[in-house]
């Protein structure tokens, strides 16, 4: 399978997933930087937890008005 990890400014696990994606499962795993505006070719779609723009401004809502995220919603 193909990953695709999403980095938004700030958060955190997301090289903890491509490490544990890529050497531990052996799949592929690749980088999604926010403003990206389509997803890459790509069979699943990590959002790593963390904090995503710092845990005091609402990092979740700040994070669901990035580019990414409505081709995210209509990957869904």
């Amino acid at each position: 399978m193909r990953w695709g990890v999403v980095v938004f400014p700030g958060s955190n696990c997301d090289r903890d997933c491509l490490f544990v994606l890529q050497r531990v499962l052996g799949q592929e795993g690749i980088v999604i930087w926010h403003d990206e505006r389509n997803l890459p070719p790509v069979d699943a779609v990590v959002l790593p937890g963390g904090f995503s723009y710092g845990d005091y401004l609402r990092s979740g809502a700040i994070a669901s008005l990035s580019p990414i995220m409505a081709a995210v919603g209509k990957a869904a």
